[in-house]
Parts: structure tokens; C-alpha cells; sequence
């Protein structure tokens, strides 16, 4: 920057943020930290918690502030280039005008957050009012990291974000008209009521993104890859008949051991008008390639089913009985498992079908408490899933 920053020792520091934290508590003594203008680059503060502070015009180049809380915290024209904010808290911070060139928020949380662009001035005895700038344009968010973050209702219009990775990204409600965000990556995206008018994404990656009541007058799309984008779900009609009269046969015949009801085969079907799905009993259902993306699943039966190469992205399927189920190829990216059974069917005289999620992508998943016993997980994806009590015993992994 070409604005002089104060410096800080380590012990005014400590002195700060120990103040800060009587002030979340409460307690006598607190006050909120004022880390306006100070030159922070490098510094280390994995897990802090700085929600609400005041950082205008901080210079936290190349800092390392893996899971640290800046929840409404005001970050106005701050220099965050290369900074490592992976897991960060920063819902309803205010970013704007922030240098985000190359920083790593990986699984963040920005929800509400403001990125729009902004500068600040100071006046000058010579220039009258003098910019402060950072190397590099002012609200800059090119090659940023926002892979699996949640931007849900962030206001982004007319930010500069060349090369930024959107990758599996909440972006619901998000507000990007008019920005430049050429060559992104939106792959897998949730785009849901998101506002991209007027927006550039000329040759940006928008493969198997959600773009379900996205405004998109006047974006250029030129090309884009939108191979696979996922619209807004129709009601389906079987032989003039709706789905749900389907998904009711198949769990009269699964409650009634065949007694009643039919087995159905659905394969390809997009179940997301299907009606309330949880707890529903849906054993050895054929969905192959079917789309349940977002659904309420919790606690649904699902023993022995083919939901190979289904896309069950962002599902709640915690609790879930999933023996013996076959998930090969699926995409499970942000669904929630825990607690899910997901162990070995027995099927008498001693023999076993053991669930296959060979070759799934689980990225950002929550498989927290699951039970993987004797399950295949050859060449699966599985990046920043998390897994705390997840039962692996005997689980086939590459």
C-alpha cells in the first residue's frame, strides 16, 4: 500500500485481543479491537476470534487465519491477498473494497457478506484527497478460493473476480450483476435465486451448477460450459400419473414385503417435486441417475438401493439406513450423513451385500457418526469432509 501502516509488537497485540475477549464476555475491562491501518502481514492467528473488530485498511497480506471469526466484523479496503481463511466465519462482514488476490477460503462462511467494491481516502496536504491503494486494484477478488464456501445472499455487484474458484459454493440469493468474473469456476455451484445481470462469465466452468430462478439478462455466457446445469425441477408424470402415486407403491411394497403395492424401477427421474421424503421406506429402490439434489431425506429407509451416479448433493440424509446401498459414481458433495447407516445388508444364510460409494464425490460432506463398516470407497472424492465419530472398520479404501 502506499499509505504508512502502524506497526504492532506481539505484546500490544496480545494486550488487544485479550481486551477484545473480556469484550465478547462481557466482562470489565473489554473493549472491541481496533486494528484499524495496522500492518499485520504474515501474522498468525489461526482460530481467533475478531467478530466485530475494526480492521479498515489492515494490511493481513499472506496471514494464516484458518478457522478465525470475523462475523460482522468491518474489513473495509483491507489488504487480504494470499491470506489463508479456510473455514473462516466472516457472515455479515464488511469486505468492501478488500484485496482478496489469491486468498484461500476454502469452506467459508460469508453469508450476508458485503465484497462490492470501495476506497478509501485521505486527505493530503499536497493532493488534496490521496486514494489508498493496494498493489493491485481496490475490491479485487481474481484467483480467490471460495471452493464449498457459503456466499448466500453476499453482495458482490461489480466485483472483479477473474480465475475465482466457485466450486461447489453456496451462492443462494448472491447479488453479482454487473460483475466480471470471467473464466470462474462455478462448477457444482448452488446458484439458486442468485442475480447475475449484466454479469461476465465468458468461458467460466458452470458444469452441474444450480441455476434454479437465476436472473441472467444481459450476462454473457459466451463460452461457458454449462454442461449439466441443473434448472428448476418440473412435476413428473408416469403414464399420466404423478410421481408421488409411484413413490407411494414402491412403500406400500416395501412395508408389506410385497404383499401390496409394486417395486418400482425409476431410473433418471428428478425427485425433487417428489413430495415429503422423510422416513420414507424405500427399500432396493432403482434410481440410477436420478436427482434428489437438496432434499430432505432424513432418516429415509434406503436399504439395498441403486442410487448409482444419483446426484444427492446437499441432501439431509442424516440418520438414514443406507445398507447395503449402491452409490457408485454418486454425487454427495455438502449432504449431510451423520449418523447415517451406510454398514453391510445381511440378507440370510450368512451373506452380506456390503454398500459401494466407489468413485462418489463426497466433498464438503458430513459424515459425522455414519457407519462405513465393510463399505467400498475405491477412488472416491473426499476433500474437507468431515467425519468426527465416522465408524471406518473394515471400509475398503484406496
Amino acid at each position: 500500500m502506499s499509505t504508512t501502516l502502524q506497526m504492532l509488537d506481539q505484546g500490544a497485540l496480545r494486550h488487544i485481543l485479550e481486551a477484545h475477549a473480556l469484550y465478547k464476555l462481557r466482562k470489565p475491562g473489554g473493549r472491541v479491537a481496533n486494528l484499524a491501518y495496522i500492518d499485520l502481514t504474515d501474522i498468525k492467528l489461526e482460530g481467533v476470534d475478531l467478530s466485530d473488530a475494526n480492521l479498515t485498511g489492515a494490511r493481513l497480506h499472506g496471514a494464516s487465519l484458518r478457522d478465525a471469526n470475523f462475523i460482522r466484523a468491518n474489513l473495509f479496503g483491507c489488504d487480504l491477498r494470499n491470506t489463508d481463511l479456510r473455514f473462516g466465519r466472516l457472515d455479515r462482514a464488511d469486505l468492501r473494497g478488500a484485496c482478496l488476490r489469491g486468498a484461500n477460503l476454502t469452506a467459508a462462511s460469508l453469508i450476508g457478506a458485503d465484497l462490492r467494491e470501495g476506497q478509501i481516502a485521505f486527505k493530503d496536504e499536497k493532493q488534496g484527497l490521496r486514494l489508498m491503494k493496494h498493489e493491485k486494484r481496490p475490491g479485487e477478488l481474481d484467483h480467490v478460493i471460495f471452493s464449498g464456501a457459503d456466499l448466500s445472499g453476499a453482495r458482490m455487484t461489480g466485483i472483479l473476480a477473474v480465475a475465482t474458484d466457485f466450486s461447489d459454493a453456496n451462492l443462494t440469493g448472491a447479488i453479482m450483476s454487473q460483475a466480471t468474473m470471467r473464466k470462474a469456476n462455478f462448477s457444482g455451484a448452488n446458484l439458486t435465486g442468485a442475480d447475475l445481470a449484466g454479469a461476465d462469465v465468458a468461458g467460466a466452468d458452470m458444469t452441474g451448477a444450480i441455476m434454479v430462478d437465476t436472473k441472467t439478462a444481459g450476462c454473457n455466457l459466451r463460452e461457458a460450459d454449462t454442461t449439466g446445469v441443473l434448472n428448476a425441477p418440473a412435476d413428473v408424470y408416469i403414464d399420466e400419473r404423478p410421481l408421488t402415486d409411484f413413490v407411494s407403491l414402491h412403500e406400500e411394497w416395501a412395508k408389506t414385503n410385497g404383499a401390496r403395492g409394486t417395486r418400482q424401477s425409476l431410473p433418471g427421474i428428478d425427485f425433487r417435486l417428489a413430495g415429503d421424503m422423510r422416513k420414507r421406506v424405500l427399500t432396493t429402490l432403482d434410481a440410477e441417475g436420478a436427482c434428489f439434489f437438496g432434499l430432505d431425506m432424513s432418516g429415509v429407509e434406503l436399504q439395498g438401493a441403486n442410487l448409482v451416479n444419483a446426484d444427492l448433493r446437499r441432501c439431509n440424509l442424516s440418520g438414514a439406513d443406507l445398507r447395503g446401498v449402491r452409490l457408485i459414481g454418486a454425487k454427495l458433495s455438502h449432504a449431510n450423513l451423520s449418523g447415517a447407516n451406510i454398514g453391510p445388508l445381511e440378507l440370510g444364510g450368512g451373506r452380506i451385500m456390503r454398500s459401494d460409494l466407489s468413485r462418489a464425490v463426497l466433498n464438503h460432506a458430513n459424515l459425522s457418526g455414519a457407519d462405513l463398516t465393510r463399505a467400498r470407497m475405491l477412488e472416491i472424492q473426499a476433500e474437507h469432509v468431515i467425519d468426527k465419530g465416522c465408524n471406518y472398520m473394515l471400509t475398503e479404501r484406496a
